[in-house]
């Protein structure tokens, strides 16, 4: 009889809490810091690369396999934010999301992007363009929306699904579509006519 056998119905047992914001603070070097009370889902990822950091502010909760690399300059989560599962958030000159914001599963926030002056020479010779990105307070970015480099998203604006963000939203409104597009206010804003 064997002393251990495979059984595809059982699921292997998550680490509590406090070792996963222990293994992270670990492996980070200093480089990450967490807020009292944030709430890291299986398979987070949290890189930084040296001179980079990552700041997570308390009752953050980051959902399963959600990703977060700063190569360079800084990544920064305000309080109360929730992070869906898949989010991933890359940072070359910064990025900073404000208080109390839901990011839906799958949302991408980039602050970079390739350059490709030259159609003689490879787009991976030609460097990388970045600006930082800022999104305020109380923003919802709903399923698999996508903010790019440069933009500044407003307080209480919502961002629909599958929306690509080129261009800045103002506080309060409403955009979806790829490129986005304004729609009506949202309700109950503080900028709402």
């Amino acid at each position: 009889m064997a002393l251990w056998t495979y059984d595809p119905r059982v699921r292997p047992v998550p680490l509590p809490q406090p070792v996963r914001r222990a293994l992270v603070r670990a492996r980070s070097r200093g480089r990450v810091k967490l807020g009292a009370g944030v709430r890291l889902g299986a398979r987070v990822k949290l890189e930084a690369a040296p001179g980079a950091r990552i700041l997570i502010g308390e009752g953050c909760r980051l959902r399963e396999a959600t990703r977060l690399h700063a190569v360079a300059g800084e990544i920064r989560v305000g309080s109360r934010t929730r992070l869906g599962e898949r989010c991933v958030l890359v940072a070359l000159a910064g990025i900073e999301i404000g208080e109390d914001c839901r990011f839906d599963e799958a949302v991408l926030v980039v602050d970079t992007d390739p350059v490709y002056a030259d159609v003689e020479t490879p787009i991976r010779l030609q460097g990388v363009r970045s600006e930082p990105v800022h999104i305020g307070a109380d923003v919802v970015a709903d399923r698999a929306a996508v903010v790019v480099r440069g933009v500044s998203v407003g307080e209480g604006a919502r961002i629909g699904a599958h929306a690509v963000v080129t261009h800045d939203v103002p506080a309060g409104a409403s955009v979806s579509g790829t490129p986005t597009r304004p729609t009506p206010w949202r309700s109950g804003s503080p900028t709402a006519p």
